[in-house]
Parts: structure tokens; sequence; C-alpha cells
């Protein structure tokens, strides 16, 4: 079963650290990555920068249109008048469908700030706990932002990554 999750990171270049981990326990056959995309937010930018997992490509993937729309929705939605608004409140609730509600948009939206990095992730693992041992070798604390797994698997991961 695939799972949608982002991972915050307190550096805006965590994120590339955590892909480059991941890639490895992909290469080791622990992990297979189906798409993502990163965000990187340098300190006294006002936007954050944002760029698709690029070779990425299999049945899983969701293509640069999703992660566009989930990037404009959290980061760049301009106040336009109401028929803006009804389309991103459209476009709310179609995400809502995958398990993208409006808790994970504003949980983004709150912790990806100025200095800080996100790594968005269609992921399979085939041993979730090698994961997490090699992500915690490398001695990198991602914290889980939110996820579209179970509440047990999600409070597994939040534990073993020492989230509260």
């Amino acid at each position: 079963m695939a799972a949608l999750t982002a991972w915050k990171l307190d550096t805006a270049d965590g994120a590339d650290k955590l892909l480059a981990v991941l890639k490895q326990t992909e290469n080791e056959q622990i992990l297979k990555i189906q798409d993502g995309a990163i965000v990187r937010w340098d300190d006294g930018k006002k936007k954050p920068k944002t760029e698709q997992l690029v070779g990425l490509v299999g049945a899983g993937a969701l293509g640069g249109a999703f992660w566009g729309m989930l990037f404009g929705l959290i980061f760049f939605v301009p106040l336009l008048g109401l028929a803006i608004g009804a389309a991103m409140g459209a476009l709310s609730g179609k995400f809502a469908d995958y398990g993208i509600d409006d808790k994970f948009i504003d949980d983004v939206k709150t912790q990806v700030t100025p200095g800080t990095s996100a790594l968005f992730l269609l992921t399979e693992s085939t041993a979730p706990d090698r994961v997490i041992d090699a992500v915690k070798a490398a001695g990198l604390e991602p914290s889980l932002i939110a996820s579209n797994l179970t509440k047990d698997q999600e409070a597994s991961l939040r534990n073993d990554f020492g989230d509260e």
C-alpha cells in the first residue's frame, strides 16, 4: 500500500539530505519512491522554492499538476475574490478525497517557514524499521507533518522518530 507523507526539516537543505538517504534505501530495495516533491524555503525569502522529483516514473506517480495545485493551495493562494475562493474550496475538497484535508494544509503552512524545508513523498516500504534506522544513522531528525497512513502506522512513525 502506498503512503503519502510530508516531512519537515529544520534547515533549508534538510529535505535534500533526507531524500539522499531515502534514495539509498530505495537502492537497497527497502523503500520504493513512486513520486515526490521538495519545498525549500531559504531565510529571507518571501516564498519557498518547490521542485517535483524527476525521473520517478511509475504506476503510482502523481504528476506535476498534482504537486503544482497542492503547493499553490498551500503557499501561493492569492485573495482575488470569491471566484478564486470558490475554486480553492473545490480544490481543497478534492484533495480531501486523497487524505489531504484542511488540517494537512494548515499544518504545512504553519510548520514550513523560512529556514526550513519539507519532503513530500508517495512511497511503499517493505521494511519501515530499516528506513527509520537509515534516517537516524544519517543524523537527520525529520518531523512528520502529515500522512494518509492509518492512525497506528502514523503513531508508530511519530514514536520512532521521537516526534510528539
